[in-house]
């Protein structure tokens, strides 16, 4: 494993002039002025220099330049830091040979990735050889997915203190999300739907909740590709663009701890509508939009303005179901935009935890199950998130 204090840093930031990056930047240095050690990386030196002056950065904060395109210099990197925080999507382009590195290294390594053919891909391709080198690789520390994994192990927690035993079915439901995707997020999901087309055995994967859990499948999963009626929360819901990859990282996370939420763990994950014939309509209107559906939204490299970022918020319930119908609910909340405000401050306090917080086995692993409640409290502490059962 990549020793911090035998690195000249604890993090490096790369892709640091992208949009997503940038936010990762100027939250490290308005957070933490002192006692991180931390560079910005990226192609460019000059439009590094350019980005660190514009976003008021420290001219002491180092600058170290590795491409996507040159595994040597992505190695040179991995060597100098002992955790990486990686911007550069579509990962399924241009985050390959950085995994491989990190993993040949035992550096570790976070992102905010979601596309889950490409992880199961660096899965089976590099799990092994991370639990020989130390590596600790975490994908999905954003928006997408550390909200919905530490919310089932939050309610989890507190159904075996309460009953002895997991919930075994929890519906997860987004009651309020105001914020804006970026062009990354478009991006990489537009890269998943052509490398389907150009390979149809993804097809199936894509599809599995258990995508991500080679060799184990469980119990049937709902769908959530249409609207209903939910009575346990008493409102209509519709499906939720971010289940497909949240889903498959939560059952990861029961594979990764030895199906600690149970066999017959079953989850899904809806957006709340509201109430009568206004939430049926609009559920019904949500099922069937696209928000990635034509080239008028923002190009890689664009996002909410920085206003947007700030007002925005989400809350999440989950409701945890016993046989006997008890019930046990947790809610997550964030204080800024989800995909972005947020998940920049994820994504830094996932790599500190990494550098100061838990050690853990090299390998293949999701923020749940590596860092769980170390990583929870640090969001509280820090990223103006809440996680409480009741």
């Amino acid at each position: 494993m990549a020793d911090a204090t035998a690195t000249d840093f604890d993090v490096i930031v790369y892709g640091a002039t992208g949009y997503t990056g940038r936010l990762v930047a100027e939250y490290i240095a308005g957070a933490y002025p002192e006692g991180v050690r931390w560079a910005m990386a990226g192609r460019s030196l000059t439009k590094l220099e350019e980005v660190r002056r514009e976003m008021g950065i420290g001219a002491d904060v180092p600058l170290v330049t590795a491409d996507a395109d040159d595994p040597a210099s992505l190695r040179a990197l991995c060597r100098r830091t002992a955790v990486v925080i990686t911007t550069v999507g579509p990962y399924q382009l241009y985050g390959t040979d950085l995994v491989a590195a990190c993993a040949e290294t035992g550096t570790a390594y976070v992102d905010l990735c979601g596309e889950p053919g490409w992880m199961r891909r660096m899965i089976d391709a590099h799990h092994e050889a991370a639990k020989a080198s130390g590596a600790r690789i975490v994908f999905s520390c954003g928006f997408d997915s550390i909200p919905f994994d530490l919310g089932v192990l939050t309610l989890q927690e507190a159904a075996i203190a309460r009953f002895g035993r997991p919930v075994p079915r929890i519906k997860c439901r987004v009651r309020t999300m105001k914020g804006g995707f970026s062009g990354g997020t478009a991006a990489s999901l537009k890269a998943t739907m052509a490398a389907a087309v150009k390979d149809p055995s993804l097809i199936p994967l894509l599809a599995s909740p258990f995508a991500l859990t080679p060799g184990h499948n469980g119990p049937h999963q709902p769908t959530g590709l249409l609207p209903e009626y939910d009575t346990t929360i008493g409102a209509w819901v519709a499906p939720f663009v971010m289940a497909p990859i949240n889903t498959k990282n939560v059952h990861r996370t029961n594979f990764l701890l030895g199906q600690h939420y149970g066999d017959d763990f079953v989850y899904d994950e809806m957006v709340v509508t509201g109430l009568g014939d206004l939430g049926k309509a609009a559920a019904e209107a949500l099922a069937k939009l696209n928000p990635f559906a034509d080239n008028k939204g923002p190009k890689p490299g664009e996002g909410p303005t920085k206003e947007e970022r700030e007002t925005g918020h989400y809350d999440v319930l989950f409701a945890g179901l016993m046989p006997d119908g008890t019930r046990l609910d947790a809610v997550v909340t964030g204080d800024r935009d989800p995909g972005y405000g947020s998940t920049s401050k994820m994504l830094a306090e996932s790599a500190l935890c990494l550098v100061r917080d838990v050690k853990g086995d090299g390998g293949v692993w999701t923020p749940g199950a590596l860092m769980g409640p170390e990583l929870r409290k640090r969001l509280i502490d820090h990223a103006g998130m809440t996680f409480t059962a009741s």
